[in-house]
């Protein structure tokens, strides 16, 4: 046994499968062994600068191995330093990155532990509630169900073909490769407790809008529309092929809103707010009075699931700072449109008011009657009666199965890094056992010339 130094590192056990190293110095073999040998210097240099980021336990059998003169391993070991006798055991240590990817399963495994304690605090609060809940109203279910019917009455609309396929086949339907990446559409993704407000909201974006389709990635957009090598759109597949499954034939352009791509809000938020408001400075006239009528912003007044509030992209944001501030912005609500228009030096982002008004961005006025649009956000259906830790449980929830997604991710990196390792490093110890059998059969050979030589 034998061990194998790389490049300082902790040396590591080689099997030479029983070989007998003996013989005597000759100049003679020496020399018909230097070619070979030579090789060792940049092959041991090779081997070691790849293997420094990552330590394998290197085993090599070479079996019936007989080289009877030591100074073909004397200069190997002049040169390289590569072979040196040790008595220590032969497991090794763990290699670096399966420690690594050892410590992000242990993390992961634990993030699991904890989200489940903390479901199941949940799922305890909901059984004890559930005969109350079952008194009360649900026209807050009814109003949730009412947009959806709306989109889906939008035949050859991407979003009534997702929402028909969320109909028939619920949460299944976002396990698909085509919609796992899909958050949903902008109609279903905001509830405003005013009905009226609903609608100047939802006539102010445009039904294209309040029909585009939110993706948190860019490789959840492609996932959606592929295309033939003369660039036309690719029919067969994509929300395409899946629309012609069900029955829809999806027709014209549809807009995609890239959750990732979509300029973030770097403010504040509003202290202690359940629904994370952006906190953002009330206009100000010329005296330094707030207009009057001035109601807030519409980006505050769409309320949010407590699922989407945070952590929803891969940094960590939510849908307020970046979905809804980029629909926004800085939208101002009024109570009337006379209060609007006094207020016209202060509004930047555009504004509405609650009788009908809209400036869409200054300068840009939306005059006449208003607009029948069948597709608005659903209603509030009130304040809710959880307890004061709930909201704090369900975001400490959501912010673990954020990291959990961040260490999975990190995982599937390592364990394709540590897969390209090994494969290397084979080919690298494939050659290191071809130069051994090459300097064994040089030295046969050199000790069967020099035995011929000598003279009996």
């Amino acid at each position: 046994m034998a061990y194998i130094m790389l490049n300082g590192l902790k040396p590591k056990w080689i099997d030479l499968g029983h070989a007998q190293i003996s013989g005597h110095n000759d100049e003679t073999k020496a020399q018909k062994t230097s070619q070979p040998l030579r090789r060792s210097s940049s092959l041991q240099i090779e081997l070691s600068e790849w293997i420094s980021p990552v330590i394998f336990s290197l085993t090599v059998h070479t079996n019936a191995l007989s080289i009877q003169d030591s100074s073909a391993l004397k200069q190997v070991g002049q040169n390289d330093s590569c072979l040196t006798p040790r008595d220590e055991v032969q497991n090794g240590a763990f290699c670096q990155g399966e420690t690594v990817s050892f410590t992000s399963k242990s993390q992961k495994n634990s993030l699991d532990d904890s989200i489940l304690d903390m479901q199941v605090n949940l799922g305890k609060y909901h059984s004890s509630s559930m005969p109350m809940m079952e008194d009360e109203d649900h026209t807050g279910v009814d109003s949730e169900e009412e947009p959806l019917e709306h989109i889906i009455g939008h035949e050859k609309s991407a979003a009534g073909i997702l929402c028909l396929l969320k109909t028939r086949h619920g949460n299944e339907a976002s396990n698909l490769l085509l919609t796992k990446d899909v958050l949903g559409i902008v109609a279903t993704l905001g509830k405003v407790d005013d009905d009226n407000l609903s609608r100047l909201l939802s006539e102010y974006l445009g039904i294209e809008t309040m029909l585009a389709v939110v993706c948190k990635t860019y490789d959840g957009v492609k996932a959606l529309e592929t295309y033939e090598n003369d660039g036309s759109v690719s029919k067969s597949s994509g929300l395409h092929g899946l629309g012609t499954s069900i029955g829809r034939h999806l027709d014209g352009r549809f807009q995609v809103i890239c959750l990732e791509n979509l300029r973030q809000f770097h403010g504040e938020f509003v202290a202690e707010d359940p629904q994370m408001q952006l906190d953002l400075f009330k206009p100000r006239l010329p005296n330094g009075e707030t207009p009057r009528g001035f109601l807030g912003f519409a980006v505050n007044m769409v309320n949010i699931d407590n699922f989407n509030l945070f952590c929803v992209t891969a940094d960590g944001h939510g849908l307020r700072e970046t979905l809804f501030y980029n629909l926004f912005s800085h939208l101002q609500v009024y109570s009337s449109r006379a209060d609007m228009l006094q207020a016209l030096p202060c509004i930047s982002d555009g504004a509405i008011s609650l009788d009908g008004g809209i400036i869409k961005t200054t300068g840009m006025f939306s005059l006449g009657d208003r607009e029948g649009i069948d597709v608005k956000f659903p209603k509030s259906h009130g304040a809710s009666k959880q307890p004061a830790n709930y909201f704090e449980t369900e975001k400490r929830i959501k912010e673990m199965q954020w990291k959990k997604e961040r260490v999975l991710e990190d995982m599937q990196r390592e364990q394709a890094l540590l897969d390209n390792m090994r494969i290397n490093f084979e080919m690298k110890k494939q050659e290191f056992v071809k130069y051994l059998a090459e300097s064994a059969v040089y030295a046969t050979q050199a000790q069967a010339g020099r035995d011929r030589l000598t003279p009996r």
